[in-house]
């Protein structure tokens, strides 16, 4: 499907498909959104002691180099595996603006998580290992690896699919105990599909443009 660069209301960069009329991150402000759904209410739980996260759409990168950048200022180490079906091409990240946000001694980490190799692990930075897996979300089969899960597949209008009790019970199992997943979305499907599996799950305050965001956790 055709995919254009759009910049969103804080003036950050996103992905736009056309043929669905879906963003990569939202129109209100991709920068924004990550630090308020990921960072705020995911990492921040976090902050200080060894996590390992799982990102479902690991897409332009955005929330593993928001991640990274916060990790580094809390002296947080990270170990971060990002699942991808379709990355994002070097053509349209040449065209993506976050680096220009973000400190000079943090710019050259965004070209570095997108240059590292696929189904291999890196050390980025002293405190940072990623790896990067190209797969279908249907595919993932983790147990008991991770604290935190950042969800931030493409929405439920378009790929509902993604969004299923089946997913969610891969989410659950790849959790740790009492780990945490968080996603931009609030839809009552969405919550008694993590509730079915097992999940206490919480409402939150959404980010700009949007009323509500779901939190779960992994009771056990």
């Amino acid at each position: 499907m055709k995919r254009e660069i759009a910049i969103t209301a804080d003036g950050s960069t996103t992905i736009f498909i056309p043929e669905w009329n879906e963003s990569y991150h939202s129109k209100h402000g991709a920068i924004q959104e990550a630090y308020h759904v990921f960072i705020k209410n995911g990492f921040s739980l976090f902050e200080g002691k060894p996590i390992s996260i799982l990102e479902i759409g690991f897409g332009t990168g955005l929330n593993a180099f928001i991640t990274l950048v916060e990790a580094n200022k809390s002296k947080t180490k990270v170990n971060y595996t990002g699942v991808e079906a379709f990355p994002v091409l070097d053509s349209e990240l040449n065209h993506l603006n976050y680096i220009n946000q973000f400190d000079k001694e943090f710019q050259r980490y965004f070209t570095e998580i997108h240059k590292t190799p696929w189904e291999q692990e890196e050390q980025i930075t002293p405190g940072f290992c990623l790896t990067k897996n190209q797969m279908y979300f249907q595919d993932i089969d983790f147990e008991n690896s991770f604290d935190l899960i950042y969800f931030d597949a493409f929405g439920y209008r378009v790929q509902p699919e993604l969004w299923s009790v089946e997913i969610f019970a891969k989410m659950y199992k790849a959790l740790k105990a009492n780990g945490v997943l968080v996603t931009y979305a609030c839809r009552t499907s969405i919550k008694n599909a993590m509730l079915e599996v097992g999940f206490g799950v919480e409402k939150l305050p959404g980010a700009p443009g949007k009323r509500e965001m779901l939190r779960a956790t992994k009771r056990v």
